[in-house]
C-alpha cells in the first residue's frame, strides 16, 4: 500500500483557523491530522507539501521510516515549522496504518492504559474578552464579577480543574501578552506591580466562583525573563495554584525558578523532539512536562513522553486546537503511564462540533477513551468548506 495522493483542508476558526491533512493510499485508504499555522508558523502549508513531495508513491505502512527519513532530509532546519510539518504527516500516516489494520490509534502505541481522561478548562476567560466573545457565542466578560459567574460555570460543567492567562481590564479589557509582542511590556519584560495585583484579583474571582476545590493553573507564556518569572512565581506563591506554566528555552533557568517557589511548574509546550526535551529533564527542570502531539508527531511525542517516565516526570498534552487535535491528543493519553492531565477549549467558535463526525465525549469533566478506527472520528469536508478562513490578519491574537 503506498501513498498515492493527499488534500489540505482550512476552516475558520473565529480568531485564528484550523486546519487539517489527509493522506491517501492507492487502496483508497485514508488518514488525517489536524495542523495549526496560526500559533507562530506562517506558511507551515507550504512547507508541509514540500515534504508530502518527499513520500508520495512510498509504503505507507513504514510509519518509522518515513518519519526518521523527513528528519534526515530536514535536519540543517530541524524543529520549528520544518518539525511541525513532519509531525502532521507522522501523525496521518500514523491514523492511515490504524484504519487499514482497523484498530484505535492508541493501539499501536501499545495499547489503553485507562477509559477516561482527567481535563481542565483551558484559557478561561481568554477567549471571553469583548472583542472575541461574540466568535464564540457568549457574552463577554468585562470585569471581576464576570469571572466570579465564570467560576461557577466551569464547575457546574463538572470540570475541577481550569487553567487561566493574564488579562487585564484596563485601560480596556486585553491579554497580557508582552512575550509575544503584542501588548505593553515587550521588549524589556519586566513585570509590574500592576499586574501582579490584576492577576491575584484575577485568580480570587475565579476560585470565589468555582469553589475552594477548584484547581487553578496559570499560563505565564513567555512573558518574562528570568527575574521576571522570579518576581511573579514568588508574589503568587500563596495562592495555592496547582501550577505555573512557563516558556523558557533555558533549562538551568527554568531549574532556579523550580527551586525558588513552592508551586508546581509546568513548561517544554514549545520545544521539539527528544533532542530538544532531554536537557530539560536532565536539570529536572519541570513537574510536569507538556507535550504538543500536532507539533512533535504522536509516535514522537510517545517518545518523548517514556524520556519523561524514566525521568519521573508527568506529561499533559497541548491541546488548544480542534476536536480531531483533541482526538489524537486523547489516543497519546490513554496509552501513557505518566499523564498527569489534558488541556481542552471549551470555549470555541460554533461551528466547531461540526467539522468533525464524532465530537469528545466529555462526562463530569471527563474524557472518554475515543472508541473506533483511527482516531475515532473522521472530517466533515462540507461543514470545513462551510467556513473558509477569513482574512489571516484577524487570525494573529496570541491566545496560546
Amino acid at each position: 500500500m503506498k501513498l498515492d495522493a493527499y488534500e489540505v483542508l482550512h476552516c475558520d476558526a473565529g480568531w485564528r483557523k484550523f486546519s487539517f491533512l489527509k493522506l491517501i493510499a492507492d487502496d483508497g485508504t485514508t488518514g488525517i491530522a489536524e495542523y495549526n499555522e496560526s500559533y507562530g508558523s506562517p506558511g507551515l502549508t507550504g512547507v508541509l507539501e514540500g515534504m508530502l513531495g518527499w513520500v508520495m508513491g512510498r509504503d505507507a505502512m513504514r510509519t518509522e521510516r518515513m518519519s526518521a527519513e523527513l528528519y534526515a532530509r530536514s535536519r540543517q532546519a530541524q524543529g520549528g515549522i520544518a518539525q511541525q510539518a513532519i509531525a502532521a504527516i507522522e501523525n496521518a500516516l500514523l491514523e492511515l496504518k490504524a484504519r487499514k489494520l482497523g484498530v484505535p490509534c492508541y493501539e499501536l502505541l501499545g495499547g489503553a492504559v485507562r477509559d477516561e481522561l482527567e481535563l481542565y478548562w483551558s484559557h478561561c476567560g481568554s477567549y471571553r474578552m469583548p472583542t472575541t466573545a461574540h466568535l464564540m457565542g457568549k457574552a463577554p466578560v468585562e470585569n471581576l464579577d464576570d469571572l466570579v459567574s465564570l467560576g461557577r460555570e466551569v464547575a457546574e460543567q463538572g470540570f475541577d480543574t481550569l487553567k487561566t492567562n493574564i488579562f487585564l481590564f484596563e485601560p480596556d479589557f486585553h491579554m497580557h501578552q508582552p512575550g509575544f509582542a503584542r501588548t505593553d511590556g515587550w521588549p524589556e519584560l519586566n513585570p509590574s506591580p500592576t499586574v501582579i495585583t490584576a492577576v491575584r484579583d484575577q485568580v480570587a474571582a475565579l476560585r470565589e466562583g468555582a469553589g475552594a476545590d477548584m484547581q487553578i493553573l496559570l499560563d505565564l507564556n513567555f512573558n518574562y525573563r528570568t527575574e521576571g518569572f522570579l518576581t511573579v512565581t514568588r508574589a503568587l506563591d500563596d495562592l495555592g495554584l496547582a501550577w505555573y506554566e512557563i516558556d523558557i528555552y533555558d533549562p538551568d533557568a527554568l531549574r532556579r525558578i523550580r527551586d525558588s517557589v513552592r508551586t508546581p511548574i509546568a513548561s517544554c509546550e514549545s520545544l521539539f523532539g527528544l533532542r530538544g526535551f532531554r536537557p530539560f529533564f536532565e536539570a529536572q527542570a519541570m513537574d510536569v512536562a507538556i507535550v504538543d502531539v500536532p507539533w512533535n508527531g504522536i509516535w514522537t511525542s510517545r517518545k518523548i513522553a517514556g524520556l519523561a517516565e524514566a525521568h519521573e516526570i508527568n506529561v499533559a498534552p497541548h491541546n488548544f486546537y480542534g476536536h480531531l487535535s483533541t482526538m489524537m491528543s486523547a489516543h497519546f493519553c490513554a496509552s501513557l503511564p505518566n499523564f498527569r492531565i489534558m488541556e481542552i477549549d471549551i470555549d470555541d467558535v460554533p461551528w466547531k462540533d461540526d467539522l468533525v463526525t464524532n465530537t469528545p465525549v466529555i462526562v463530569n469533566g471527563k474524557m472518554q477513551v475515543p472508541e473506533g478506527v483511527g482516531w475515532g472520528t473522521d472530517l466533515n469536508e462540507e461543514a470545513i468548506r462551510a467556513h473558509p478562513p477569513a482574512d489571516p490578519k484577524r487570525h494573529d491574537k496570541g491566545m496560546g
